[in-house]
C-alpha cells in the first residue's frame, strides 16, 4: 500500500493521516510495524518536569516528510540533521497534516539522546472549521473518539503525545467543548504514554474566535489550565512576558514562549539573532518554543551547514539549560546519522552518501570557548558510521594541558567502572601531545578513588587507570584496547570509586613539553565508552523464538 511504501523502491516510509475518517479508520496493522519507535526514551538528569525553564524545538521543513520519511535511510547528499539534543527538551515534528506522525528515524534520534517527541494535531481553514465543527460541537462522543485515537496512535508508535494547533473560529457549540476535549485527550495520553505530554498552541480564543494573543491571558488560559503547555505565537513584547509571568503562577515553565527563526512579522531576534529572544524569555523565567531551527539549513544552504549550525546553537548555548546522561553504559561513535562515506573499524568500507537518524548515536555537548576551543562534526574520516568528532583548539602560553568536557553525568558511580577511547591526532606535529580522560566527580569529601587509605583531590577529579590489556573475562568487548588501526589509537582504563557521584567526562590534551608558546592541536574523536563493570561481566538475557518478517531480497 502507498501510504506505508513509497511507490518507486518499495521501502518502508512514514506517513500522515488527512482529514476526520482516516483518524478514525485508523487500526494497527503490519504494514505499519516499521514506523514504530525501537529505542525507548533515555532517562536523563534531571527529569522533564523539574522546575526549571524548558526548551522546546518545533521541526516545520517545506511540509515536512522529505528524505526522513525513508525508515531505512536514503543516499541523501547533505541532508538536514539535528544534533544538539542535550540543550532541548522536547522535540515537535510539524507539517500542515491533519495528523503528523513524527516519522520515526526521529523518534530514535532523539529518545536516544533523552529528548520526548511530540506529533501535530491541526485544524485550519475553512477544511478546519467543518472538521472541528464535526467532532467538537458532537459532543462527548465525538470529541472523546478523536482523543482515544490520537492517544492510541502515540502508545502504537511510541511517541510521546502531542502539539494541538485549531487555526480556525469555532462554532459555540465546538468551543464549549474544547476544552473538555483537551482534559481527555491529556488524560487518555498520560495514562497510554508514560510521560506523555500535551501541549495548546496559542490561537483561538474561549469565544471561539480565531486571535493569536502573544502570552497567556483571561482569553485563552482555559485551555492552559486542562493540558501540559501553552506554546505561544511569536509577536511579543516584553510586558507580555510580564502578564504571563504573573497569570501563569507556579506553571511558569509550562509556558513555551514562541520564537520564530526566520523573524516573520513583528518579531524580537530571529536568525543569528535568536539570543535576543531568549535572553527576554529566560529574565522572565519562562520556557522557550524556538520554531523552524531548519533556517540555518534552508536560508544559508547546505553548504556549510554544520559549520552554521555549531555556530547558532553556540550562540544561544547560555540560555539553554543541558540534561545529564544518567544511566550506563554510555557508548557512542558520535555519528550524526549522516556521512559522505560509511566506516567501520576506522576503515572507510563504502564511499557515497547516506542520511539515517536512526543510526544517529548518543551526541555530546559541543563547547565553544571563543578562539580556544571548538567541538565540531567531522565526515572525512570516523572509526564507525558516518562521522567522529573534531576537538580544535589552542593550549595556552605556560599552560601544559586543555580539557574538553564531553558529556554531563549524573548518576551514583559504581564501585569500578571501565573507559575506552578511540582517537586520531592530526595536525603537523601529533607526537606533541598526549589525550587521555578525566571523570570528575560530586560529593568529594566522601569520595575516594581506589582504596580508603588515599585522600582525593579536594575537586574529585579523577584520571583513570590506564589498561595495558582487558581483563579476560571482558577480553571479547574490549577488544578495543588493541584494535586501534588505520591511524587510530586505542586506549582502555579503569577507575574505582567510593561514595560518589559522577559529574562530567572529560578529554584532556596535554602537551609533551612544557612552551611558552600558544600551542594549536586538533584531535578526531572515534569513540568513547563507559562501562559498568559489574553489569558488563553478567551474561545477557538468552533471546529466543526470533521471528522475520518482511524480507524483500536484492
Amino acid at each position: 500500500p502507498a501510504r506505508y511504501f513509497d511507490t518507486k523502491t518499495t521501502e518502508p516510509i512514514s506517513f500522515f493521516l488527512s482529514g476526520l475518517e482516516e483518524l478514525l479508520a485508523w487500526q494497527p496493522n503490519s504494514d505499519d510495524e516499521f514506523n514504530v519507535s525501537a529505542v525507548p526514551l533515555a532517562r536523563r538528569q534531571p527529569p522533564l518536569q523539574s522546575r526549571r525553564p524548558r526548551t522546546l524545538v518545533c521541526h516545520d521543513m517545506r511540509g515536512g516528510y522529505l528524505e526522513d520519511r525513508f525508515i531505512q535511510g536514503s543516499a541523501t547528499r547533505n541532508p538536514y540533521v539535528f544534533y544538539h539534543w542535550r540543550y532541548i527538551d522536547i522535540f515537535v515534528y510539524f507539517s500542515h497534516h491533519t495528523v503528523t506522525i513524527p516519522p520515526v528515524v526521529w523518534t530514535n534520534a532523539a529518545h536516544r539522546n533523552s529528548v520526548p517527541v511530540l506529533g501535530t494535531f491541526i485544524t485550519e481553514w475553512t477544511d478546519g472549521e467543518k472538521l472541528c465543527e464535526a467532532f467538537l460541537a458532537g459532543g462527548e462522543e465525538a470529541f472523546g473518539a478523536v482523543a482515544e485515537q490520537l492517544a492510541r496512535i502515540a502508545q502504537h508508535f511510541r511517541f510521546d503525545g502531542w502539539l494541538v494547533n485549531i487555526e480556525n473560529k469555532l462554532s459555540a457549540a465546538a468551543v464549549g467543548n474544547l476544552p473538555l476535549f483537551l482534559r481527555e485527550l491529556t488524560a487518555r495520553v498520560h495514562s497510554a504514554v508514560p510521560g506523555g505530554l500535551v501541549i495548546w498552541y496559542d490561537s483561538v480564543l474561549k469565544d471561539g474566535t480565531l486571535s493569536w494573543q502573544n502570552e497567556l491571558n483571561d482569553q485563552n488560559r482555559m485551555f492552559f489550565d486542562v493540558c501540559d503547555g501553552l506554546f505561544t505565537n511569536y509577536n511579543w513584547k516584553e510586558e507580555q512576558l510580564e502578564r504571563t509571568q504573573r497569570l501563569a503562577g507556579p506553571r511558569l515553565n509550562d509556558i513555551y514562549v514562541g520564537v520564530d527563526v526566520f523573524a516573520r512579522g513583528d518579531v524580537i531576534g530571529g536568525g543569528f539573532d535568536t539570543d535576543k529572544s531568549l535572553r527576554l524569555i529566560r529574565q522572565f523565567g519562562l520556557s522557550a518554543a524556538i520554531f523552524a531551527p531548519g533556517w540555518v539549513y534552508e536560508h544559508l544552504g547546505k553548504e556549510n551547514f554544520l559549520q552554521n549550525e555549531n555556530r547558532f546553537w553556540g550562540s544561544l548555548a547560555e540560555y539553554l539549560p543541558t540534561h545529564s546522561i544518567c544511566t550506563l553504559p554510555l557508548t557512542t561513535s558520535f555519528c550524526l546519522g549522516m556521512g559522505t562515506s560509511t566506516f567501520l573499524d576506522g576503515k572507510d568500507e563504502e564511499s557515497g552518501p547516506w542520511y539515517d537518524l536512526s543510526a544517529q548515536d548518543i551526541q555530546p555537548l559541543y563547547p565553544e570557548q571563543q578562539g580556544t576551543l571548538s567541538a565540531s562534526c567531522c565526515l572525512r574520516d570516523a572509526w564507525s558510521g558516518g562521522s567522529s568528532l573534531q576537538l580544535q583548539g589552542t593550549i595556552p602560553p605556560g599552560e601544559e594541558r586543555v580539557a574538553v568536557r564531553l558529556f554531563s553525568l549524573q548518576m551514583p558511580a559504581p564501585p569500578k567502572l571501565f573507559l575506552t577511547l578511540l582517537y586520531k591526532l592530526e595536525g603537523p606535529q601529533p607526537d606533541d601531545f598526549t589525550v587521555a580522560l578525566e571523570v570528575t566527580t560530586w560529593d568529594s569529601g566522601i569520595c575516594f578513588e581506589g582504596n580508603p587509605t588515599s585522600l582525593p583531590e579536594p575537586n574529585g577529579r579523577y584520571h583513570p587507570r590506564f589498561l595495558p590489556a582487558p581483563p579476560p573475562f571482558l577480553a571479547k568487548l574490549l577488544a578495543a584496547c588493541h584494535r586501534g588501526s588505520h591511524g587510530w589509537t586505542s586506549r582502555c582504563y579503569e577507575l574505582e570509586l567510593q561514595d560518589c557521584s559522577l559529574r562530567d567526562l572529560s578529554l584532556i590534551v596535554s602537551r609533551q613539553q612544557p612552551s611558552l608558546q600558544e600551542t594549536p592541536f586538533s584531535c578526531l574523536l572515534g569513540e568513547v565508552r563507559v562501562l559498568d563493570v559489574a553489569s558488563v561481566a553478567a551474561a545477557p538475557p538468552q533471546v529466543l523464538s526470533v521471528e522475520a518478517s518482511q524480507l524483500w531480497w536484492q
